[in-house]
C-alpha cells in the first residue's frame, strides 16, 4: 500500500521544459512545383507512383497493389495491415490515380472534390494532411489537399464554402456540419471515394453510426462512390466491411477485406519486479513498480509510459518526475483532459526529439506516427488485447520493425494478465468489433441535419437511411416515431423549441426557424463526456478540464495535482475553475467518471487459463520437478498461486470456485468467474435478487475484474442455497432483463443515461451562442424531460427511453455478455470452498469495498486495522 503516501514534486518547472515544448515554426515545403525528370518519363499514372515509390527508397508491397486494383475495378474495400505498414497510402493511391486520369494525366485542372478523407481523431488531421501532400507535391500534381476541422482557420473555411479542395481531410463531426449547408449535394457531387481511417476504432461508437447515415447521404448523390478504411487487426472483418459499405444495391461491385502478411513481429513481455514482496495483493496506481520502471527509461531512448486512466497518468508523472528531477526537461504528460495547444507541443517535441518521455493514456494509441518512440511501457494490465498490441505498435512504427511493449503489473494477478494477452494474442484471439444497433437519438439528430442541408422528402430517407448496416432493420414505425420526434416534439409539442422540423408545401422536410438552425450547427456530434469544467490560471491561460464532480469538493486554497502541476483552487467564475501555482506537495489526484476499464471477454477466458497452468507450473514445482517451460509470468506469480491453493483453491478454466467466509464484518460470499467489473456488477446485483427471493437478506456487494463479493452483516445461509444441484437455476439466463431491472434502480439508472441520448437528439442543448451549460444543468433538464416522458409517454412507447434503458443495461452490465457467462457458469463446475480466512483472490474486493466507503480514516489505515483483525 505504498502508493498513498504522498509525493515530492520539484516545485519550479524547468525552462527547459518549456522551450523544448515550444510549437515549431512552420517550415516551408521544399517539394518541387513540378514533377521531377525521373517522373516525367512516365506516362501512365501507375508507372509514375512506382517511379515516385522508388524516388523514396520504397517497394510497392504487394497489399498495396491489390488494393489500388481493387479501387480501379470500383470496388469499396477494407485494409487491414500492422500499424506502420503502409495503410495510408494503400488507400489513398488509387483514388489519386484515378484523379492523375481524369485531370489528363497531370492532374493539373482544379475541380471539386474527389476523395474524402474522414479522421476519428481531430489531432493528427495535419499529420495526414502532410502524408497525402507528400506525393502530391514530389509528382507535382497540380491536387489541393486541405483540413477542415475545429481548429481550420477562417480564411480557408471562406474558401472551402465556394469549393471545396480536391481532396478533404475532416472528422464525423465537420462531414455533419458539412452536410447541414444548402448547397450540400452540390459541393458533393462529384464525390468519388470516401476514405475512413482507424475504422476499428469508430464503427463501436455512435460515431460510427453517425458516419455510417453521413456515407449514405453522401450515396445517394453519389451512387458510384466507394468507401474505404483502414483497421487494425480485428477477427470480424468481414463484419466492420459490411457496416462501412451498407447494404449493397443490386448493382454494387463487391467488397474486399486487403489483408497482407507483413512481418512485424509484437512481444508482450513483463516487468518483473527484483522483489516480488512489492507487489501487493490489490491496488491500481502500481507505484510500487517506480524503481523498476526508473530502471527501464533512459532518456536516450524515446519512450511511451500509457496508462489506463488519467488519473494514473498524474500520478506517476510526478512520481517519476520526482525520482529524477534532472528529466523534467525532457519529459511530458499527456492526456484527454489538458488543453489541446499544451497537446499539440508535446506531441511536436515527440516529433523533433525535444521530448523523450511522455507519460501518457489512449490520447496517443492512436493515429499518430511518433517514428522517433522506441519503447513503450505499459502501466498496468492493458485490460484488453487489442488494446496492448495497439500500443505496442506506437513503438518502432515502421515496416519491418518489431513492436515491442513492457507491461508493469500494479499488483500480483495481473502478472497472470499479461500471460493471458501474450497467449491469446499468439492463437488470434482478438477482440469483435460490433456496431450500435439502430441508435434512433442519432437517427433524429441526423434528419435535422438533412432538414438543414436541402431538405428531404419522408419516403425516400427512410429507404436511403435502411442501407446502413446499423439501422437496415428499422421499421418504418420507428422511423415514422423519429421523424414526429424532430417535427413535432412527440409528447412535447406545446413547447415550439421541439419542432424543429417543418414539412413544406412540396412534401419536403426543412427547417425553416434560422435559431433552430444555429443551435443545431452548435451542438452537432454524438461525443458525450462526463461533466467537466474548464480550468485555467487567473491569467486566462487554459490548462484544460476537470472533473465537475472533484471540484465539487475543492476548498478555497487546497491543493491538487493536474497537467503535471501541482495547482491551488481559487473558486469558480463564469463556469471556469480559476487556480493558481502552488508550493510544496499533495497526493490530491482528479478522479474522471468512466475511467476503470474491465477486462475483455477474451482476456477473461485467456486468464482463466493462465490460472490453470499457473498451478500446475506450481503443483510440479512442489513436487520436485523442472518446469523449464514455464513463463516469467508464471514463475514469478508462483507465491500468489501458493498462497491461494493453501488457503482455498485455484480454479481450472471450467470450473467456479466459490468462497464461503466469516470474518468478523459478517458472511462473505465470494464468486470468481474472471469476467471484468462490469458483468460482474451485474451478476451481483443479479445474484443478490435471486438469493433474496429464497431467503430474505441485506447484501453489500462489491466487484472487480476477477469476482464479486456478496456480505451479510447478519447470518445468512450462502452454504446452503449455494449448491452444486442448484446452481444452473440461480445461473439461468431466463427473464434476464426483467430480473436484471429488478435488481437495480433501473428507473435512477435510465435517467442518468438519458442525458446524453437526449443531447444527441437534440432534446436539451450544452451550447448557446456565447455560453454553454454546465453538466449539471443538462442533468436537471434532461431530467425533467425524463419525469415528463417517463409520465405522459413511457416505454416501451417511447423510444427514446427504451432506448436509455436498453443503454444501460448494455453499457453498465454488458448485457449481451452476461447472458454468455450465465450459460456458461451454469455448465462449469462449482467448486464450493469454506476458507478460514481472505485469500489472495478475496482480499482484493474487500479492498474495493473499503475504498468505495466514505471515512475519516485512509484507506490504508482502515485495511491495516481490518488485517489486524483477521490476524486475532
Amino acid at each position: 500500500m505504498a502508493e498513498a503516501q504522498p509525493l515530492r514534486v520539484p516545485v519550479k518547472p524547468r525552462k527547459a521544459m518549456k522551450q523544448m515544448l515550444q510549437k515549431p515554426k512552420a517550415r516551408k515545403s521544399r517539394a518541387a512545383p513540378f514533377a521531377p525528370a525521373a517522373l516525367q518519363n512516365h506516362s501512365s499514372p501507375r508507372e509514375r507512383v512506382d517511379a515516385w515509390f522508388e524516388a523514396q527508397g520504397w517497394t510497392v508491397w504487394e497489399f498495396q497493389d491489390r488494393a489500388w486494383r481493387a479501387y480501379q475495378e470500383g470496388c469499396s474495400g477494407l485494409v487491414q495491415v500492422p500499424t506502420g505498414a503502409g495503410k495510408t497510402y494503400a488507400a489513398f493511391l488509387g483514388p489519386l490515380m484515378e484523379m492523375m486520369t481524369e485531370s489528363g494525366r497531370d492532374a493539373g485542372k482544379e475541380a471539386g472534390l474527389h476523395t474524402l478523407y474522414i479522421t476519428p481523431l481531430r489531432a493528427v488531421s495535419r499529420d495526414i494532411e502532410l502524408a497525402l501532400k507528400r506525393p502530391v507535391q514530389e509528382m507535382g500534381l497540380g491536387v489541393r489537399v486541405e483540413s477542415r476541422t475545429g481548429d481550420t482557420t477562417s480564411a480557408v473555411r471562406a474558401r472551402q464554402r465556394e469549393r471545396l479542395p480536391r481532396v478533404l481531410i475532416t472528422t464525423p463531426e465537420s462531414l455533419c456540419l458539412l452536410l447541414t449547408r444548402e448547397n450540400a449535394r452540390e459541393l458533393f457531387e462529384g464525390l468519388r471515394c470516401v476514405i475512413v481511417d482507424e475504422w476499428h476504432d469508430l464503427l463501436v461508437s455512435k460515431r460510427g453510426s453517425a458516419t455510417e447515415l453521413a456515407l449514405a447521404r453522401l450515396r445517394s448523390w453519389c451512387p458510384s462512390l466507394r468507401a474505404w478504411a483502414m483497421s487494425a487487426t480485428i477477427p470480424n472483418a468481414e463484419e466492420a466491411l459490411a457496416v462501412l459499405v451498407g447494404v449493397p444495391g443490386p448493382q454494387a461491385r463487391p467488397a474486399v477485406v486487403v489483408r497482407a502478411d507483413v512481418a512485424r513481429p509484437v512481444h508482450i513481455r513483463s516487468v518483473i519486479p527484483s522483489d516480488m514482496s512489492r507487489l501487493p495483493w490489490a491496488g491500481h496506481m502500481g507505484l510500487n513498480m517506480l524503481p523498476d520502471v526508473i530502471a527501464r527509461l533512459d532518456p536516450a531512448v524515446p519512450t511511451l509510459v500509457f496508462t489506463n486512466t488519467r488519473s494514473q497518468a498524474e500520478r506517476w508523472f510526478h512520481a517519476i518526475g520526482f525520482a529524477r528531477p534532472e528529466w523534467q526537461g525532457v519529459m511530458a504528460l499527456h492526456h484527454g483532459s489538458i488543453d489541446r495547444d499544451e497537446r499539440e507541443r508535446v506531441e511536436a517535441g515527440l516529433k523533433s526529439g525535444a521530448v523523450r518521455i511522455v507519460v501518457a493514456t489512449s490520447s496517443l494509441d492512436l493515429g499518430v506516427d511518433f517514428s522517433p518512440v522506441e519503447r513503450v511501457l505499459q502501466i498496468g494490465s492493458p485490460k484488453g488485447i487489442a488494446r496492448v498490441v495497439q500500443r505496442a505498435g506506437r513503438a518502432n512504427h515502421r515496416m519491418g520493425g518489431e513492436s515491442v511493449v513492457d507491461c508493469v503489473p500494479t499488483h500480483a494477478m495481473e502478472l497472470l494478465e499479461v500471460e493471458a494477452a501474450r497467449e491469446a494474442f499468439a492463437v488470434g484471439d482478438l477482440e469483435a468489433r460490433t456496431a450500435t444497433p439502430s441508435p434512433l437519438d442519432v437517427l433524429a439528430q441526423h434528419l435535422v441535419t438533412c432538414a438543414l442541408g436541402g431538405g428531404f422528402r419522408a419516403d425516400a430517407m427512410f429507404a436511403e437511411v435502411r442501407t446502413t448496416h446499423s439501422f437496415r432493420t428499422l421499421s418504418r414505425k420507428e422511423f415514422d416515431w423519429a421523424l414526429e420526434l424532430v417535427t413535432e416534439g412527440g409528447v412535447l409539442r406545446g413547447y415550439p423549441q421541439f419542432r424543429r422540423v417543418v414539412k413544406c408545401a412540396d412534401d419536403v422536410y426543412r427547417v425553416s426557424n434560422p435559431r433552430a438552425a444555429q443551435l443545431h450547427r452548435l451542438n452537432l456530434g454524438t461525443i458525450t463526456g462526463a461533466e467537466s469544467l474548464e480550468i485555467c490560471y487567473a491569467s486566462g491561460r487554459r490548462l484544460g478540464h476537470i472533473d465537475e464532480g472533484f471540484v465539487a469538493h475543492l476548498r478555497p486554497g487546497q491543493k491538487f495535482v493536474f497537467a503535471g502541476k501541482v495547482l491551488a483552487f481559487v473558486g469558480i467564475r463564469d463556469l471556469t475553475v480559476i487556480c493558481k501555482p502552488a508550493p510544496g506537495t499533495t497526493t490530491n489526484t482528479p478522479l474522471w467518471a468512466g475511467t476503470r476499464l474491465p477486462i475483455t471477454e477474451s482476456l477473461g477466458a485467456g486468464l482463466r487459463r493462465a490460472l490453470e497452468r499457473a498451478a500446475d507450473v506450481e503443483r510440479r514445482r512442489c513436487a520436485g520437478e523442472r518446469v523449464d517451460d514455464a513463463t516469467p509470468e508464471l514463475r514469478a506469480a508462483g507465491e500468489l498461486i501458493a498462497t491461494q491453493q493453501r488457503t482455498s483453491r485455484v480454479p481450472a478454466a471450467d470450473e467456479l470456485l466459490i468462497e464461503l467466509t466469516h470474518t468478523r464484518e459478517g458472511w462473505h460470499l465470494f464468486l470468481f468467474p474472471f469476467e471484468g467489473r462490469l458483468v460482474h456488477a451485474g451478476l451481483a446485483s443479479l445474484l443478490a435478487l435471486r438469493l433474496s427471493r429464497q431467503r430474505s437478506g441485506t447484501f453489500s456487494i462489491a466487484v472487480n475484474d476477477y469476482g464479486l463479493e456478496l456480505l451479510s452483516t447478519v447470518s445468512y445461509p450462502f452454504g446452503t442455497l449455494l449448491v452444486p444441484e442448484s446452481l444452473p437455476l440461480f445461473m439461468t439466463t431466463e427473464g434476464l432483463a426483467e430480473d436484471v431491472a429488478e435488481s437495480v434502480n433501473m428507473t435512477q439508472l435510465a435517467r442518468l443515461a438519458f442525458r446524453d441520448i437526449a443531447r444527441v437528439a437534440g432534446l436539451v442543448m450544452p451550447n448557446y451562442p456565447g455560453a454553454r451549460k454546465t453538466g449539471r444543468q443538462l442533468q436537471a433538464s434532461s431530467g425533467l424531460i425524463f419525469d415528463v416522458l417517463n409520465e405522459f409517454d413511457p416505454p416501451p412507447g417511447n423510444l427514446l427511453l427504451e432506448q436509455a434503458r436498453r443503454e444501460v443495461l448494455d453499457r453498465h452490465f454488458e448485457r449481451s455478455r452476461m447472458a454468455r457467462t450465465l450459460e456458461r457458469l451454469a455448465r462449469a463446475k462449482p467448486v464450493i470452498v469454506r476458507t478460514e480466512r481472505l485469500t489472495p483472490l478475496s482480499f482484493p474486493l474487500v479492498v474495493e469495498r473499503v475504498a468505495s466507503k466514505v471515512s475519516s480514516q485512509t484507506v490504508l489505515e482502515r485495511l491495516r486495522a481490518m488485517q489486524k483483525e483477521w490476524s486475532d
